[in-house]
């Protein structure tokens, strides 16, 4: 198994415009083959900060099915 950690930094003030996107973004993460769950967390220490913690089956499952993916590339 591989847990992928991504701190996101959003610009300030798009913090919903955000979270609606990630919306729209979850299903596309979970249909990815290997995808096994994810989790985003916002930051109490700062406003703008996320963590987005994704396991997947394999690196392969994320570095060439998801981000290699039209529906990645289309997010």
């Amino acid at each position: 198994m591989i847990l992928e950690v991504v701190i996101l930094n959003v610009i300030l003030g798009q913090e919903q415009k955000f979270e609606a996107a990630f919306e729209t973004a979850s299903p596309i993460i979970a249909s990815m083959h290997g995808y096994r769950w994810h989790q985003l967390q916002h930051c109490v220490e700062a406003q703008n900060r996320y963590l987005l913690l994704v396991q997947w089956a394999t690196l392969e499952d994320h570095t060439v099915g998801f981000r290699g993916s039209a529906q990645y590339q289309e997010w």
